[in-house]
């Protein structure tokens, strides 16, 4: 099956009028409630239409799918980028009741995680890590919610790296930022759903000036995974109307530490002399208190 997420309504639309009675009315309720049919079960979806779990299965068949599952994931990748944030939050009544919230939320966040350790590359991971070291110049780039995450990762590799900068918004324009991006330089791109037009935009910018560009995303189909030379994948499954980015905060602390690993003499060093200045300047409380 090769059908594109972002096409799938479009494939519903063109198979629609050789579909039977009861396809027809599963393929209508999914043009209509998309946000809510990515979360049910084939049984479930079939019941809230009338028809039976077979004949949904069949529907997925139909369109060319291997079955129902792949169907079901085309539709979570869809709603990725279509919902707003009033549709996630009328979808969240999973999280009405406070009493579960929480381990709701932390047994999601979980399975992001266990699903980024079963489809994260690992050779690309090392080869990130090779032209993190081969680079002149490192910008880090993550915009709205993104941005936490690269200003996470940009603060502990300028604790071992001195080539590295975050690229802000607000103080001045990206693109200004960015001006003095070349050949030898390495972009860090951070994007998740719902991905930051601009964040592509500059991407794009600095590969036609020939820079590298990695990619830190939860989708080999997400819009900056096809300019992207690297392409590291962590899922962020939604949570309600907040963005799952646990997984890919590990995935950060991950590539951090693989970085720090192969400077350990020289960071050991540049740590040695900031627990000095941190003490000076009372950085920290180390005081014993009862």
């Amino acid at each position: 099956m090769k059908n594109n997420h972002a096409d799938l309504i479009k494939v519903i639309q063109k198979n629609f009028s050789r579909l039977s009675k009861g396809q027809k009315l599963i393929a209508q309720f999914i043009t209509n409630n998309y946000d809510k049919a990515a979360f049910m079960t084939a049984s479930k979806l079939g019941s809230r239409v009338g028809v039976s779990e077979s004949t949904v299965v069949r529907f997925a068949n139909a369109l060319g799918y291997d079955g129902y599952p792949q169907l079901q994931k085309e539709l979570q990748e869809l709603i990725k980028t279509k919902l707003t944030t009033v549709q996630r939050l009328e979808m969240s009544t999973d999280y009405s009741n406070e009493g579960a919230v929480l381990k709701k939320v932390l047994k999601a966040d979980m399975d992001n995680i266990k699903a980024t350790i079963e489809e994260i590359d690992d050779e690309v991971f090392q080869e990130v890590v090779n032209n993190i070291f081969k680079a002149k110049r490192i910008y880090i780039l993550g915009l709205r919610s993104s941005s936490t995450l690269a200003e996470y990762l940009g603060f502990y590799l300028n604790l071992i790296l001195d080539n590295v900068k975050i690229v802000t918004a607000g103080v001045s324009d990206i693109y200004e930022q960015m001006l003095r991006v070349g050949k030898d330089d390495l972009v860090i791109g951070i994007s998740f759903p719902r991905y930051s037009t601009n964040t592509l935009n500059a991407l794009n910018y600095t590969k036609e000036l020939g820079a590298t560009v990695v990619g830190i995303t939860d989708s080999q189909v997400s819009p900056i995974a096809s300019i992207s030379d690297y392409t590291l994948v962590a899922r962020s499954n939604m949570v309600s109307f907040v963005d799952s980015l646990v997984a890919p905060l590990s995935l950060i602390n991950a590539l951090v530490v693989a970085v720090g690993m192969r400077e350990k003499s020289e960071i050991s060093s540049t740590f040695d002399r900031l627990e000095k200045i941190w003490e000076k300047h009372n950085v920290y409380n180390n005081k014993n208190t009862l």
